[in-house]
């Protein structure tokens, strides 16, 4: 069995998981631990001349799910080399709907609309709970969105027994068969005291004497003890609510399982595995005082909302927002330039139109998305040459279509840095790292399988940067209770701390113009 401190990386990581159960949750998880780094916020919409320096740590978050933390080498010059880390912070759910109020034979139901692409029969008969942003009047007069989580579960949605002829394979319709029971409309009458009938004419008559309101209120959109039990939840009155962007999720906290602990089993493996190695490897790169001393480089990472549907939103990665921040950093002056203004910081006085470019072509990305573990009771699914194993190192994704982003230039110089990392605390056999490093593997999916993409292609694309699309190994991706090795988050911790160490020496090393 696995001693206690080959354990510590992955059981650190477990707490991560059990605090973000949103992308809203996930953000604020990062920001904390940053912030406990070193890291000061900034905002996009403030002048960053003033603030910005070579030796700083900051993050920027934009519409509270997305987050972008960089650290400014103190040999930065205008036009140098950014090492980013990709990820994104969303997963696969069920979104309570605008109008959410609903009931049929006696139980409340309550409205949810699908978020990605969800394995969503593992949905059914799963303790649920809710959890989001609610938007909250505030006694100035103003609005503020506080973060919530209903713990407890309060919905579920119930199979149908077999002896009605629950059907195999599977089957049911999203829109007709999802809605997950909330209560028992009988014990919502018990709880309130009042009858149907008088419930009815309570809410007619306050429709009628209300204020004039262009949509219903959300107690008249949803049940209202859901409401009572949402602002129990953001400390605030029913009626202070205002809107709210909620989903449900599973109550079930996530865990270390398996025989010697080999496995973390949980929910939104995909992509907060990748989240979480991003944020400690650029942490655990600057755990040193002297950390950024002689870096000529900027150590970026960026986790984005709303990957699983696309990423075309002012929070996605198809957004403006890693531009325009590479190009506010891009030329920011260096230590000996720190006088100067953002557009003349080439030391010459000239304007530096081309340190945007000039950064971008000498940039590296890699795109932290989960990989497929090889599934041993579905093994002739896999490419038999290229079958990942948990634990046994980060996944490099390979795709002649360019599915993936990766590249042999980009293989090359991740090898090095795989060679070069911090070996993991705890090493499983026939990984041959006792002299340091960590492992690496190779997935190609099948010919005749369709293979899924990455935030790698689009940002390669948009920003013309090199680009290397890797994941750890999980199982079941997209299912409601993934599985993941455990000794893996360490090894991708330890590969992203490396890469953002030691890109800047190896970037002028591996040219391909």
């Amino acid at each position: 069995m696995a001693n206690k401190a080959s354990l510590k990386r992955a059981e650190d990581f477990v707490e991560f998981l059990n605090a973000s159960p949103t992308p809203f949750h996930a953000v604020r998880s990062s920001a904390q631990r940053l912030e406990k780094a070193g890291f000061k916020q900034i905002k996009e919409r403030d002048n960053w001349t003033p603030s910005l320096t070579p030796g700083g740590k900051y993050y920027l978050t934009r519409n509270a799910s997305t987050i972008i933390a960089f650290a400014i080498g103190q040999s930065w010059k205008p036009g140098n080399p950014v090492a980013m880390v990709g990820a994104h912070t969303d997963s696969p759910c069920l979104r309570i709907k605008p109008v959410s109020k609903r009931s049929g034979e006696g139980f409340l139901q309550v409205g949810v609309e699908t978020y990605g692409g969800g394995m969503w029969h593992t949905w059914f008969d799963r303790d649920l709970g809710a959890a989001g942003r609610v938007m909250v009047k505030t006694s100035g007069g103003g609005m503020e969105q506080k973060l919530v989580r209903i713990s407890r579960p309060i919905c579920r949605i119930p199979n149908l027994a077999v002896h009605f002829g629950g059907s195999t394979p599977f089957e049911f319709n999203k829109e007709t068969q999802l809605f997950p029971i909330t209560g028992l409309v009988s014990a919502e009458l018990n709880r309130t005291g009042k009858t149907a009938e008088e419930t009815s004419k309570e809410t007619s008559e306050a429709e009628k004497g209300a204020d004039f309101n262009p949509l219903k209120t959300p107690t008249q959109r949803h049940h209202p003890f859901l409401i009572q039990l949402i602002a129990n939840e953001a400390g605030c009155k029913p009626d202070e609510i205002l809107d709210f962007e909620l989903v449900l999720y599973d109550t079930q906290a996530a865990c270390i399982g398996g025989l010697n602990n080999e496995f973390v089993f949980s929910a939104r493996l995909d992509n907060l595995g990748m989240t979480y190695c991003a944020v400690e490897g650029i942490i655990q790169s600057l755990s040193s005082p002297s950390a950024l001393k002689d870096d000529s480089t900027i150590r970026l990472i960026a986790c984005f909302d709303h990957e699983e549907i696309g990423s075309e939103s002012a929070q996605g990665a198809d957004s403006n927002m890693l531009p325009s921040v590479i190009r506010r950093l891009s030329c920011l002056p260096s230590s000996s330039d720190s006088e100067k203004s953002y557009d003349k910081v080439n030391g010459n006085g000239d304007d530096n139109a081309t340190a945007y470019e000039q950064t971008l072509v000498t940039s590296l990305l890699i795109s932290a998305d989960m990989a497929h573990s090889v599934n041993p009771n579905y093994s002739a699914k896999y490419e038999s040459n290229h079958t990942p194993r948990m634990n046994e190192g980060t996944v490099i994704k390979i795709n002649a279509n360019v599915r993936y982003a990766t590249n042999s230039p980009g293989i090359v110089l991740l090898q090095e840095c795989a060679r070069r990392a911090k070996a993991a605390s705890y090493q499983p056999p026939g990984t041959k790292t006792s002299n340091g490093g960590v492992p690496l593997q190779l997935l190609v999916v099948r010919n005749d399988m369709p293979c899924g993409s990455t935030i790698g292609p689009m940002l390669s694309a948009s920003l013309g940067v090199r680009t290397i699309d890797v994941g750890n190994p999980q199982l079941a991706m997209h299912s409601i209770r993934e599985t993941a090795g455990c000794y893996d988050v360490e090894h991708g911790v330890n590969l992203f701390e490396s890469f953002f160490e030691h890109y800047g020496e190896m970037e002028s090393k591996v040219i391909v113009d």
